[in-house]
């Protein structure tokens, strides 16, 4: 663990609002249990195309619905993500 400590706590230099949704799976579990709900109800492939078919039009589906609807991360917070470190004024020295 000690060894790993960086890793770790690589998310808390995200925005305190970011962190829960880091350290959750959600989105994950939901997406993998509306995966398997479609397919049970196909039941049997045909084939492997078939399936990568099914599964595409899901994620298709989900992105879509991210995209429009639903935002995972607001745009303002990930604005503060994405701002350059070396976006800094710079300080001038007054000479006396």
């Amino acid at each position: 663990m000690d060894s790993a400590e960086e890793d770790v706590l690589a998310f808390m230099a995200f925005p305190k609002e970011h962190r829960p949704k880091l350290a959750s799976t959600n989105c994950l579990e939901r997406l993998n249990k509306e995966i398997k709900r479609r397919a049970n109800v196909v039941g049997i492939f045909p084939n492997n195309a078939a399936v990568i078919r099914l599964v595409g039009a899901v994620l298709m589906e989900q992105n879509d619905e991210w995209q429009v609807s639903r935002r995972y991360l607001s745009l303002e917070s990930l604005a503060q993500v994405l701002k350059p470190a070396t976006q800094s004024e710079p300080t001038y020295d007054k000479v006396a």
